[in-house]
């Protein structure tokens, strides 16, 4: 039996909810055209609310005179406006900051599709309103059909109008709640007739203009459709939030292809809008040529202004970069995007200078056998595809070249004409030699005037009659034409040869930066280096001015680092942009819809919240505008932001690590006075309290007495421990050297541990003749005292310790072997450490771990070496101390 798995919701689902968070909720009042009552239904919902309880705040609200939505204004809090001077004339705008202050539940904001007055923080209206929601504040507002971008185009065919206005789509999906306000064509023109829409001068050219009867049946269609389309998209959406079953959206692809004409933003609108009414995803794809470097600036600018409709529109861009054969490429594209449709514009008349011309479409509806192609054509006279600017300059000094190649080749040809006569058309090879040497070496167009120079100077020297360009008879003709055309080809492939492998080094150039900008960031550990490192790439590969900002102590963006320079003077609408683009972690400044008139782009640098900002000004404003400079850039921007990031968690993993360290030398600290320490102290006091009893025998009062002393001596040598310690931390052990003998140090040890070592027998085998040691005899003989009672520690009551030492070289290694459990070989080198115990064996006692790493402290600050081994005997440990052996002192020399 098959496993039915359970539906869950989509993960796109989950995360458009979770989007939703903290954000504001948008309801759009929308109708088909001005007049139907959006603002009048707008103002009575507010109303509504506001007696329910709702906390509503009116930011702007345009009445148009009308006194009805005047008077239902009255009752509604009105927050005051921002007055702006613009052309001699005070104009009032909505005061963003007093919304965002006030911060009401409900804002009221009439026509989200108004333009801004220059100067304002933002371009459009629907800009501000996205502020105000990503504040968390309820925004409701109202939107007529024409202003949707995707259905410019749209309204503009049927009412004769463009409207300059317009909403991006994205906004409409953004919206929580669409509400239609329709009314009947005939209802609506009879308003206007009573001036309920305009001033009585403007109503005789709208009704003869944009309110025809036909126009708003249209107009209020697509409203519907709109609505309806919302309307679909929103049960989507709840099917897979609650994971309904049902059917999912279709593989297909769109792909929208756009050149230098002025069709392309029709072209992209009318993809939007095929795409959004499929449901499937989309592209927008150009393909740059050498041909493209030869237009106008005007011709590019509008390339790239295509291209950000169609970003603005949520479509994804590609730019690609070819030699030729730009419809082959598109195919490429499509095969490898699984593009089922292709949008092209209408292939342009045949006209006499169209073999200038790349004709694209007329090759995509040749090759592109299996996919649906749609032809949009262009709407409106503006639009009529014209042959663009084309730049005829020509490398001047590539010609001079040429004719001296030319000249060249003449002598050539003329000496061996006279050494060794040979047919006349074998020497037009000679000329082909310049030709193709000049067309590898500066293009194209001095590569052809070569070929008319050289077809000149053959025809005069070599063609009968010499001297003349006149030709008699018909296999010269031939035979000249034919040279001609070689010349001519010959000169255009190593033209294309030449711009091929220009293309190819700039690619090479950028794979390069890239890598040594990967590399370089790799290896940067501090910060400031990786921002340096940054701003470098960021200027040397996109040709810019480059600037990081990073929020310093008073919240403040300051400059940090920057190329070529580190300062640089940013004006008050760079400054604004530059807060912006950090406080919403969006782009904004030049090429952007926020601030645009700021000559400066900047883009956050983040990874998740926002560490600061990149700054870049473009040498050539054009940049500003390209989708494929403004992918780089983010991409740049975050290979950044993460080394940024990589850096500042290394940082903060040190941090945590001597936090860790801390809170470990805490709890070790802790542990020994609440035991190690407090338990000796105990013993003490409670001996030393029986002392004053009546009735003590003698020998119960010196077993006190003695029980005492063993304990302070424990407890002194725990407190020596930890000042040790100490010491050693702060590298404030100075040993005083000296020759030592073991035997000596070895007993003095032994003496102060008699009380601990008394359950254990203890076997001292040091040679008589053992050499004496460099050593500081106070610090060796705690250290061979905590190595001591380490093993009297860990032994079992009963058993021997075996203290041993042997000389070899010059060393002398003295060795402590006890018959514990012994030391794991994997933790033999821990064990030194500070705070360090063996986890294994439960019943062990319990202590601090500073006994051993104090005696490896000690014993090499010494000068010597400490280890761990297995006990030979196959039970327990050895713990070898290797110390040198002492200096020899000189003996007298004998007298002769």
């Amino acid at each position: 039996m098959a496993i039915v798995e359970p539906a869950r919701p989509t993960p796109e689902a989950l995360l458009g909810e979770a989007r939703k968070e903290g954000r504001g909720k948008l309801k759009v009042f929308l109708g088909a055209a001005p007049g139907v009552g959006k603002t009048f239904a707008m103002l009575q919902e507010a109303d509504n609310r506001r007696a329910a309880g709702v906390d509503v705040v009116v930011g702007l609200v345009e009445t148009h005179g009308r006194a009805e939505t005047a008077l239902l204004l009255e009752p509604l809090e009105q927050l005051p406006r921002r007055r702006l001077e613009y052309r001699g004339q005070m104009l009032d705008e909505l005061d963003i900051d007093a919304v965002l202050a006030r911060r009401p539940q409900l804002a009221i904001i009439d026509e989200l599709a108004h333009t801004n007055v220059p100067g304002s923080r933002h371009l459009k209206r629907w800009q501000d309103v996205v502020e105000i929601l990503d504040a968390g504040i309820d925004v409701t507002t109202t939107l007529n059909v024409q202003h949707i971008e995707s259905l410019n185009d749209v309204v503009a065919r049927i009412t004769g109008v463009r409207v300059q206005e317009t909403v991006p789509d994205e906004i409409l999906r953004r919206a929580d709640d669409i509400e239609i306000i329709d009314l009947p064509p005939e209802e609506l023109i009879a308003r206007l007739k009573a001036g309920k829409v305009y001033v009585p001068g403007n109503i005789g050219r709208a009704l003869e203009n944009f309110f025809t009867k036909g126009n708003l049946t249209a107009l209020r269609e697509l409203a519907l459709r709109t609505a309806a389309s919302r309307v679909d998209a929103e049960m989507l959406a709840y099917m897979q939030a609650n994971a309904v079953r049902g059917p999912w959206p279709t593989q297909e692809r769109l792909l929208v292809c756009i050149n230098e004409a002025p069709i392309s933003k029709t072209l992209v609108r009318a993809g939007k809008r095929m795409a959004e009414r499929a449901n499937i995803p989309w592209l927008v794809a150009t393909v740059v040529t050498p041909r493209h470097e030869a237009m106008g600036e005007v011709v590019q600018r509008g390339i790239a202004e295509a291209m950000q409709l169609a970003e603005s529109l949520g479509a994804e861009t590609v730019t690609i970069h070819a030699e030729s054969n730009a419809a082959g490429e598109i195919l490429d594209l499509a095969r490898h995007r699984n593009v089922t449709r292709i949008v092209i514009g209408r292939p342009r008349p045949r006209r006499f200078w169209h073999f200038l011309r790349e004709a694209v479409a007329d090759k995509l509806l040749d090759a592109a056998t299996d996919f649906e192609l749609t032809v949009v054509a262009g709407t409106s006279q503006a639009e009529t595809p014209k042959l663009p600017h084309i730049d005829l300059s020509i490398n001047w000094w590539g010609v001079v070249v040429g004719a001296a190649g030319a000249a060249v080749a003449t002598g050539i040809a003329w000496a061996i004409q006279e050494v060794y006569p040979v047919p006349v058309a074998s020497l037009a090879v000679i000329y082909l030699v310049g030709v193709l040497f000049v067309g590898a070496r500066y293009g194209l167009r001095p590569a052809l005037a070569t070929s008319l120079i050289s077809f000149l100077a053959y025809n005069f020297f070599f063609s009968e009659p010499l001297y003349t360009f006149t030709i008699r008879q018909v296999e010269d003709v031939v035979a000249i034409f034919l040279f001609l055309v070689g010349a001519i080809f010959t000169g255009t492939l190593a033209g294309r040869l030449r711009a091929q492998v220009q293309f190819m080094r700039a690619s090479q150039r950028r794979t390069e930066t890239l890598y040594d900008f990967a590399r370089r960031i790799a290896e940067k550990t501090d910060p400031d280096d990786v921002l340096y490192a940054g701003a470098y790439h960021i200027a040397a590969t996109l040709d810019c001015r480059s600037l990081i900002l990073i929020p310093g102590e008073g919240g403040q963006l300051e400059q940090v680092q920057g190329y070529p320079s580190i300062e640089e003077h940013l004006d008050a609408r760079a400054i604004g942009a530059a807060q912006w683009a950090f406080e919403h972690n969006e782009p904004a400044g030049a090429g952007t819809p926020t601030l645009p008139t700021s000559n400066w782009l900047f883009v956050p640098l983040a990874t998740g919240k926002p560490l600061g900002v990149i700054g870049v000004q473009f040498r050539d404003a054009r940049k500003s505008l390209d989708p494929e400079t403004k992918r780089l850039l983010l991409a740049v921007e975050d290979q950044v932001a993460v080394a940024v990031e990589r850096t500042r968690m290394a940082g903060d993993l040190e941090n945590l690590r001597v936090q860790a360290e801390g809170e470990k030398l805490r709890s070790a600290l802790l542990n020994s006075l609440s035991h190690d320490l407090r338990t000796p102290l105990v013993s003490v006091i409670g001996a030393i309290s029986s002392l004053g009893e009546p009735g003590l025998r003698p020998e119960d009062r010196r077993a006190l007495l003695e029980t005492a002393l063993d304990e302070a001596r424990r407890l002194d040598r725990y407190v020596q421990n930890l000042l040790n310690m100490t010491r050693l931390e702060y590298g404030a052990l100075a040993p005083r050297s000296t020759a030592v003998e073991l035997r000596e140090v070895v007993g003095a040890a032994r003496h102060d541990l008699q009380r601990v070592l008394k359950g254990h027998g203890v076997r001292i085998d040091l040679p008589r003749d053992l050499p004496r040691v460099e050593a500081d005899p106070v610090l060796l003989t705690q250290a061979i005292a905590n190595v001591l009672e380490n093993a009297a520690k860990y032994s079992p009551p009963g058993s021997e310790i075996l203290i041993s030492g042997s000389a070899r070289g010059g060393d002398v290694t003295l060795a402590v072997a006890d018959a514990g459990p012994g030391i794991p070989a994997a933790e033999r080198e821990k064990v030194f450490e500070l705070f360090y115990r063996v986890t294994e064996g439960d019943r062990r006692p319990s202590g601090t771990g500073l006994g051993l790493a104090i005696v490896r402290g000690f014993v090499e600050a010494m000068g010597g070496k400490v280890r761990a081994d297995e006990n030979p005997t196959g039970q327990g440990a050895v713990i070898s101390i290797t110390l040198p052996l002492a200096a020899q002192p000189a003996l007298p020399q004998e007298a002769e």
